[in-house]
């Protein structure tokens, strides 16, 4: 393995990029993380008992995730070895193991650092249990992706997962003059474009030091970018968003607790943030249409005609055109009735049908074609509805076995609900936050 501690020479240092310039030679230098490397942090409070045990570094891209972890070796004075389970396989980590194992044999433990671990197969997992409980290594995995759905639960059970956080702008913002101070210039932008610049790295440490390099290189002598011109020079970053993992679930459970909450402005401003992100606009269709039937149901029916007709529109449109279609199906749901008297009902209706197995329906309703089942009793005694007063026999139809059940009760499952009272706490809370959202 490579020392990654190993200092370029001074003719290589102008040309290593600035993110890289700018890293942490302390955990007290870490920004953004004052949860876990602060003075109060669980990674201090680690370090300070003198025990070290493995961990999960879980949290988005450029958080300082491996930054923390070199600086963890160094701080305990284990040995450093690193791997990427994108570019390891079996015979990679025996090499490591056995690496490791000489060097407790010499009295000296190892701290391994598993970059993207989630990506290492269930039985490739399993390999590092021995080597943790026997303390050969001390095992540091980083993640993007969260631990639960991805780590075998024997490794979480032996590893404590430490979650990072995405970067503020106000930890941006000191990573921004720290970069100053390294190349002895100020950035050239204006104060409105500084702020785009922070909200454009998207809590990225490492991007908002990227998009700082491309000002400078963009920049000529004397010039200062607005905001409009940094756009054109650096190109907008893209939101971080895995459309297949976390970002993708959390977002569409925020746009649907929106919905049901009877947020429209919420609603609108998480569909944007979906659509913006690339998410495909028929799954974002499908979401609609089930929230329809989900949240809204017999409360108005009208919804689901809505949810289906955006469905319809965003076909026949396309996009951008088409995206207009479902923002005026989600404000419908958000202002629409809510009832979930149709999903309780099923749900119920459905367990009820699971655990009751085949029973035979009564008689009296079924048809009776041949003069054996006439003989049977079917259909004996079956009044036909329309011929009844008001059209309504009050027949039992449920089988004798099972006893009459009540799965769907619009009353008391709220059924009716004044809309315009959700809709004027909204207008309320903006009121008292000055207007702001």
């Amino acid at each position: 393995m490579s020392d990654l501690f190993a200092t370029p020479d001074a003719a290589n240092s102008g040309r290593r990029p600035l993110a890289d310039r700018l890293r942490p030679a302390t955990l007290a230098e870490v920004t953004g993380q004052p949860h876990l490397t602060g003075e109060d942090g669980a990674i201090t409070r680690m370090i300070a008992s003198g025990s070290l045990g493995s961990m999960i570094f879980w949290g988005p891209p450029g958080t300082g995730k491996t930054t923390v972890a070199r600086l963890l070796a160094g701080e305990t004075d284990l040995a450093f070895d690193q791997i990427s389970a994108i570019f390891s396989g079996v015979a990679d980590l025996k090499k490591v193991f056995e690496s490791a194992r000489a060097r407790r044999m010499g009295g000296r433990q190892t701290l391994l650092f598993v970059d993207e671990i989630h990506r290492f197969n269930r039985a490739q997992q399993d390999s590092f249990l021995p080597v943790m409980e026997d303390g050969t290594i001390v095992l540091v995995g980083a993640t993007t992706e969260n631990p639960s759905f991805e780590l075998n639960a024997a490794l979480l059970s032996r590893a404590r997962v430490l979650t990072f956080k995405s970067h503020d702008e106000e930890s941006l913002e000191s990573l921004l003059v720290r970069a100053e101070e390294d190349t002895g210039k100020p950035l050239p932008l204006d104060e409105n474009a500084r702020l785009s610049l922070l909200r454009m790295a998207d809590g990225d440490g490492r991007a908002v030091l990227t998009l700082a390099e491309e000002v400078w290189r963009g920049a000529r002598d004397g010039e200062i970018f607005d905001t409009e011109a940094l756009v054109r020079i650096v190109q907008r970053r893209a939101p971080v968003y895995d459309k297949g993992q976390d970002g993708h679930y959390n977002l569409i459970s925020a746009l649907h607790k929106s919905i049901r909450g009877s947020d429209p402005d919420a609603a609108l401003y998480y569909l944007c943030r979906m659509l913006d992100a690339g998410e495909d606009p028929l799954f974002l269709c499908r979401r609609l249409v089930r929230m329809a039937s989900e949240e809204i149901a017999m409360a108005d029916p009208q919804a689901l005609v809505i949810a289906n007709a955006a469905k319809e529109a965003y076909d026949f449109l396309g996009s951008p055109e088409g995206e207009l279609a479902l923002a005026q199906a989600c404000v419908y749901l958000a202002t629409a009735p809510k009832s979930n008297s149709v999903y309780t009902a099923y749900k119920a209706a459905m367990r009820a049908a699971k655990e009751g197995g085949s029973l035979l329906p009564p008689k009296h309703i079924l048809n009776a074609p041949t003069k054996l089942m006439k003989a049977e009793g079917y259909n004996e005694g079956y009044r036909y509805d329309h011929d009844q007063p008001d059209a309504f026999s009050g027949q039992d139809y449920f089988p004798e076995a099972m006893g009459r059940k009540t799965f769907y009760d619009p009353v008391e499952r709220g059924f009716e609900r004044d809309i315009r009272k959700r809709l004027d706490f909204w207008s309320r809370l903006r009121k008292e936050r000055g207007g702001k959202g």
